[in-house]
């Protein structure tokens, strides 16, 4: 992460009052081992993809592991009948993270947020702005921060043979 990105993730954090422990973590292959370095359940560990509307704006929607967008799902909660996932550039420039790393503590663009209703009452993992790290949050402090729109977006991601 660039100093930027540091100094704009620990800004945000600090000015709406969150508790973030980041901590450095290694690369993992899937998401049981992610979970396992980092001392949790799958569905603890978030994450924050970067989705586009129709209109050109675009959206962060917080999705647990083991779970996947429900594109009927969110595009009933955010009221338009077309939403897409951009390419890696695209999500950079709408956040000011690589993919891998979003989070948003810290995006630009003054992003909604929508939370997958999941993550209410969890301590939750997700993205530092960084590669080889991951922000520990409360995720109800994490929604109030934000005035994430609270739902279910997600389904159960089909289980890998």
């Amino acid at each position: 992460m660039t100093t930027d990105a540091t100094t704009r993730f620990d800004a945000d954090a600090a000015a709406r009052g969150l508790r973030v422990d980041v901590v450095e973590r290694p690369a993992a292959d899937s998401l049981p081992e992610a979970a396992a370095l980092l001392g949790i359940e799958p569905g603890d560990i978030v994450k924050t993809l970067v989705v586009k509307r129709h209109d050109g704006d675009f959206l962060l929607a917080l999705v647990p592991g083991g779970r996947s967008v429900a594109w009927k799902k969110l595009r009933t909660v955010v009221g338009v009948n077309k939403l897409s996932m951009p390419d890696a550039a695209t999500a950079l420039e709408a956040s000011g993270y690589e993919r891998g790393t979003i989070t948003p503590i810290g995006a630009t663009g003054d992003l909604p947020v929508y939370a997958d209703e999941r993550i209410v009452g969890r301590r939750v993992a997700l993205g530092a702005g960084r590669h080889g790290a991951s922000a520990f949050v409360d995720a109800d402090a994490l929604i109030a921060a934000y005035g994430a729109t609270v739902a279910d977006i997600t389904d159960e991601e089909p289980v890998r043979a």
